[in-house]
């Protein structure tokens, strides 16, 4: 195979109060043509960094100290900016963890889409928006003849994350970087969205970087796979030799299956309702209802798991209780009052008692303030903390969230995706809340950190008897942290109840497509499955268009 990328004792370096800190400490990194390399890790370990610094890039607050980026052929630490513009986007594309960030909200999918290839010169902006059809019909896109025309907040998230792989897909690139491309999407689509990952790679001898923390996904896609830890490289093998026989401890635990079990014996004599949703339906354009007639209970102190698809409702179902989508009808009852359904008609302590944390941090932290500020707020704006009490209260809440104080002063901007959702979760531990919506607040995290977390939420659980709507596409995480199981469809729950009548055949149809889409630890596994659903005639896969 052709080499198209080398690089050569790669190190990279961050800002932090006026000092260098190491980010990459000399890894060396090659690729060949038509190959993909899997980067994985846990939060901080370096991955999106080394990922993105193939294309001679770093974030604001990093340098490349040193080291050689060789791509087919040209040294890219010496290139000229001009060559380099040139470069990015035509020949080396990037799809970045978060879509909703990425995307102008002012501009529609199709615009966005046309802008590379008619920036670059490769075709008309009325070319490239017949091809933008093409590829959204490969990565199973609704309505992939108009979606285009939407702007991005009228889609789901999972949705905006594949119309962010098309986007990169634009040019034809040698190289695409994919930084976390399934992070927003359920077990079903993600399933259909590496199917057709693969399939471009394949088609088009396009080499990739795949940047996760999920090595079930990463084994369905990668034909190698790197470990990295705090900027070293840990261990590097052909993606079976290393799920077969990993050489090292670190590895060994990352390929582990998560051991944390968050069952609890359970007073069901204690049944207090804190939250009673009864015959909500709501609509963001008053014409089709995203949530119709939900019935919904979550009991003091215990955890409602809220599962389905991109685009099912979950969401939209969180925005109406917290107030930010008022309902057309039906009622909120929380803690015995009923609440109104407009934000701005709640009171400050109905506020407080409900917090949310949302799927992407990005969107939810203020880039330019400092991480003492973020989490400093709900203290002072709810409980009236003084400069000195509120310093002490971050310090703490940092603390409880695995990171340390040398993280009070500095911005969103320099931390990496895990970091910024547990200041998410600090922030709303802030509040002290009784019920917490916590909408995919693990799906950015790696699974030694997503563990953490976990225990962290469960044992603040058991101690304060907060109550948690948690949102999520992850089956692990609902086995093993929920106490009751909604399953949600096209804006209707189809199945709930306990977790251990839920999760026990028989299954609700569309249940049982959840469970089956969970990936598993085997390079076969996608090919084996989409053969499976092919043959039961369940799925018309891109795999065969």
């Amino acid at each position: 195979m052709k080499k198209l990328l080398e690089m050569r004792s790669i190190y990279i370096e961050g800002l932090s109060e006026e000092k260098w800190y190491p980010i990459i400490k000399g890894i060396d990194l090659t690729l060949n043509r038509g190959e993909v390399l899997g980067l994985i890790g846990e939060s901080g370990a370096g991955k999106s960094t080394l990922g993105i610094a193939s294309m001679a890039y770093t974030r604001m607050g990093c340098r490349i100290r040193s080291g050689s980026i060789v791509f087919d052929g040209t040294e890219l630490t010496e290139a000229t900016a001009e060559e380099l513009r040139t470069l990015r986007g035509r020949r080396i594309a990037y799809v970045a963890q978060s879509a909703a960030a990425s995307f102008n909200p002012a501009h529609r999918l199709i615009s966005q889409y046309s802008e590379g290839p008619v920036q670059h010169g490769i075709m008309s902006a009325e070319k490239a928006a017949g091809e933008a059809k093409q590829i959204y019909r490969h990565l199973l896109l609704p309505d992939p003849e108009f979606i285009g025309y939407r702007y991005p907040h009228q889609v789901s998230g999972g949705q905006l994350q594949r119309a962010m792989v098309a986007m990169a897909m634009a040019c034809r690139p040698d190289l695409i970087i994919f930084d976390e491309p399934t992070t927003a999407l359920d077990v079903t689509t993600q399933i259909e969205v590496l199917a057709a990952i693969k399939r471009i790679v394949r088609e088009y001898n396009t080499a990739a970087i795949y940047i996760t923390h999920d090595l079930a996904v990463v084994a369905q896609i990668a034909d190698r796979i790197m470990v990295l830890r705090h900027g070293n490289l840990i261990e590097e093998n052909s993606c079976r030799e290393m799920i077969v026989a990993p050489k090292e401890e670190y590895t060994r635990r990352l390929l582990s299956v998560r051991a944390f079990d968050g069952a609890k014996d359970l007073d069901r004599k204690q049944d207090e309702v804190i939250l009673d949703v009864r015959g909500v339906t709501a609509s963001y354009t008053g014409n089709t209802n995203v949530v119709e007639d939900i019935d919904l209970a979550i009991k003091r102190g215990r955890t409602v798991a809220l599962v389905g698809e991109s685009g099912s409702g979950k969401s939209s179902l969180a925005r109406v209780v917290t107030g930010l989508l008022p309902p057309v009808k039906g009622t909120i009852v929380f803690n015995g009052n009923r609440l109104s359904g407009e934000l701005k008609r709640r009171t400050k302590a109905q506020l407080r008692s409900m917090q949310m944390i949302y799927q992407s941090p990005d969107t939810a932290l203020n880039p330019k303030q400092k991480i003492s500020k973020i989490i400093g707020r709900p203290l002072q704006f709810y409980f009236g903390l003084g400069a000195r009490e509120r310093e002490k209260r971050v310090l703490e809440l940092l603390e409880k969230i695995e990171l340390s104080a040398k993280y009070y002063d500095r911005t969103p901007m320099e931390l990496s995706g895990g970091e910024k959702q547990r200041i998410c979760i600090a922030r709303a531990l802030a509040a002290k809340p009784e019920l917490i919506i916590c909408d995919e607040v693990t799906s950015a995290l790696d699974q030694l950190v997503a563990e953490g977390i976990l225990k962290l939420l469960q044992n603040l659980q058991d101690e304060l008897k907060v109550s948690y709507l948690f949102i999520t596409h992850d089956l692990a995480t609902v086995k093993a942290f929920s106490d009751e199981i909604v399953v949600m469809l096209k804006g209707r729950i189809v199945e709930q109840g306990p977790k251990e009548e839920v999760l026990v055949p028989p299954h609700h149809e569309y249940t049982d497509l959840l469970l089956s889409s969970v990936p598993e630890m085997d390079p076969d596994w996608l090919e084996n499955l989409l053969g499976r659903r092919r043959k039961e005639g369940k799925i018309s896969t891109v795999m065969d268009s």
